[in-house]
């Protein structure tokens, strides 16, 4: 089996039964502020393209670039489809040309016959609102020889799975390093801000080591990361000036860390990188650069390479600027009324759990979200606000005029706005903005409303608590750290005060806990 990467979570998997293209993204993402890192742009992405199977994730737009697909990859592709509850992936492919779908159920091992051969093939589709735009995924493949797990940025709640299903995993692909806006674009002292950075840099990479114990392969490729900002604006945002606060660590980073830990089988590949597999036997890896530039790129000539990729790029950025709406126009209150509130009416569970009014300053324009009454207002004098954004006119007009369903895949994805809030995380409110249809919202306010089982109890380090986290049920006697009488769930960073049960990073979500 042989493994290309592809730049950021992207390979393309070659076996005798035919290739398999995963998550091919190439051109910039979430309003211009994410491009792939190190560049893939001179890839042949028409010979990339001349695949056998399309695997594409979930839609973010690092993972679903639409661009790409409509104008390299062949519609003949069979695509390897998860079992998401809703159907937008399997929609937004069909609007580009591809029409054979394989649908896979989730967690189930099939058995993929084509021209050239057969494949063993599982998908893990991930279902809870949290779960990039209502769904995200990881793939395992075999060959009968080989069996690569490629788990990009999902984050899969049990793997075992994996070792009924296919025994051993050879090969591991998985994201370590940050793809999110917190806590750089929160309104915090400097000192807080540094420190929750610092936490979640190690927090992420420590997430990651724990899936490798898991999974168990001897051979791992870092993956899914991190995004290279080329705008100016943006700049400040990659880990090439020393930050221990920097959440988007490269691969180098996190291969030192494996080794730190005792895992020496750690893979640096990057755009065009080939390795070849027997089973577990490595044959070779061969790169598209000298090895000494290759890790150049991730050290001491990160900062030039940035400013160069920045540079052939920049047209790209104008470009992409050149396509928002205008900042100015009509009064944002009415269209955002007749946006948010059909979709407040339908979700009880979501409304009540953000519990407070929400501020959007849009320019001059301040809009208020009042989840309490299901309603779209002007804001009122004095008004105390729990939750607030500040975001530039012209992104939210640009999602409005292109009816966006999604603002995390959009705005909030980009890091081009500016939040506070008082007091902790609310899942809530995240999962209300990537749910801007009648579908969507249907489905994560029903999830929310389920009930889930917390009967099983587990101890860690001295305290009896419950097995299933009550943020998306990871099983915590496998993420599960304590220290000082606080729990932390590293699936997602979030913590419990064991004394009482109380989350500390979001509203609701009590851990039943106490002292055996």
């Amino acid at each position: 089996m042989q493994v290309t990467s592809v730049g950021h979570a992207g390979f393309l998997i070659e076996t005798h039964a035919g290739s398999i293209l995963c998550d091919p993204w190439v051109n910039p993402a979430y309003f211009a502020s994410w491009f792939p890192f190190p560049d893939n742009s001179t890839l042949d992405w028409d010979a990339l393209g001349a695949c056998d199977y399309l695997y594409v994730s979930h839609l973010h737009k690092d993972h679903f670039d639409p661009k790409n697909l409509a104008e390299h990859v062949n519609k003949d592709a069979v695509v390897l489809l998860p079992d998401f509850p809703v159907p937008d992936l399997r929609g937004e492919l069909e609007k580009l040309g591809f029409h054979r779908f394989f649908e896979t159920a989730n967690s189930v091992k099939h058995r993929v016959s084509g021209p050239k051969g057969e494949l063993d093939v599982m998908i893990i589709a991930m279902r809870a609102p949290a779960d990039g735009p209502i769904g995200d995924s990881a793939l395992a493949i075999s060959d009968g020889a080989t069996t690569v797990f490629n788990m990009n940025d999902a984050r899969p709640v049990d793997l075992d799975v994996l070792a009924s299903e296919f025994g051993r995993v050879d090969v591991h692909m998985l994201q370590y390093s940050g793809a999110i806006w917190y806590p750089m674009v929160y309104d915090m002292p400097a000192r807080a801000k540094e420190s929750f950075g610092v936490q979640k840099r190690q927090r992420q990479m420590d997430r990651a080591r724990q899936y490798i114990a898991q999974v168990g392969a001897p051979w791992v490729i870092p993956s899914a990361g991190p995004p290279c900002f080329l705008d100016p604006e943006l700049r400040h945002l990659n880990d090439d000036h020393g930050d221990p606060a920097n959440i988007f660590p490269d691969q180098v980073v996190f291969l030192e860390q494996m080794r730190s830990h005792g895992h020496d089988g750690g893979l640096l590949m990057m755009p065009g990188s080939t390795a070849d597999f027997s089973g577990a036997t490595l044959n070779s890896l061969r790169h598209p650069l000298p090895e000494e530039l290759l890790e150049s790129i991730f050290t001491t000539g990160k900062s030039a390479y940035i400013a160069e990729y920045a540079e052939r790029m920049a047209p790209a950025v104008a470009a992409e600027r050149a396509g928002w709406a205008p900042a100015t126009g009509e009064p944002l209150l009415e269209p955002l009324r007749a946006l948010f509130e059909p979709i407040m009416l339908q979700s009880d569970e979501i409304c009540d759990g953000i519990g407070y009014p929400v501020e959007l300053v849009i320019g001059p324009e301040t809009v208020i979200l009042d989840f309490p009454k299901r309603a779209v207002r002007e804001r009122v004098p004095d008004e105390k606000i729990r939750y607030g954004f500040a975001i530039a006119p012209e992104l939210v007009r640009t999602v409005l005029r292109d009816r966006e369903p999604d603002w995390v895949n959009t705005i909030f994805l980009s890091t081009r706005f500016t939040a506070w809030r008082v007091g902790g995380y609310n899942e809530y409110l995240y999962t209300f903005f990537k749910c801007l249809t009648d579908e969507r919202i249907a489905y994560a306010d029903g999830w929310f409303a389920e009930t889930h089982d917390d009967s099983t109890s587990i101890t860690l380090d001295g305290w009896h608590i419950q097995r299933r986290c009550p943020h998306l049920k990871a099983d915590l006697s496998k993420f599960g750290v304590v220290e000082d009488g606080t729990l932390t769930c590293n699936l997602h960073g979030w913590q419990w005060r064991l004394s009482d049960g109380h989350c500390l990073t979001a509203k609701g979500h009590p851990l039943r806990s106490s002292r055996p």
